[in-house]
């Protein structure tokens, strides 16, 4: 169990780290890492937005972070549980992980939700899911 608590502390600091250099690096000097499918096909894809919506959350801008993905910030707190669900049994050693009980049903479901998503974003009449800012 130690030995597990110390991989997950290591892994955790790794993530904070590395959050920190990109906003850093990245955010505090107006660098912006553009979206390939959107600089290539001109649409906007479903994770368009993604990492604003991540930094608007870390400032505590909610209104903002759902202008920027309405789908991941509605569907954050289900993919929390899901990650802390697998990581509190991963510590304790209990193989009977969440995604064994999850029905594949859901998870297509989901699929499919992102791809309407995907696609509703990019006709115009459903022009308020396009990333945008205030």
């Amino acid at each position: 169990m130690k030995k597990r608590i110390v991989i997950l502390t290591i892994a955790i600091l790794t993530i904070v780290a590395l959050v920190n250099v990109y906003y850093f690096v990245f955010i505090k000097n107006k660098i912006v890492v553009p979206c390939l499918f959107h600089e290539i096909t001109g649409f906007y894809c479903p994770g368009c937005g993604v990492t604003r919506m991540m930094f608007s959350l870390i400032n505590l801008d909610f209104y903002q972070a759902f202008r920027y993905n309405q789908l991941l910030f509605i569907s954050l707190p289900f993919i929390m549980v899901c990650i802390i669900d697998k990581i509190v049994k991963w510590l304790v050693g209990n193989p009977n992980y969440l995604h064994d009980k999850i029905n594949d049903k859901v998870w297509i479901t989901l699929l499919l939700i992102t791809v309407l998503f995907g696609i509703l974003r990019n006709i115009s009449i459903f022009d308020y899911l396009i990333p945008t800012t205030i």
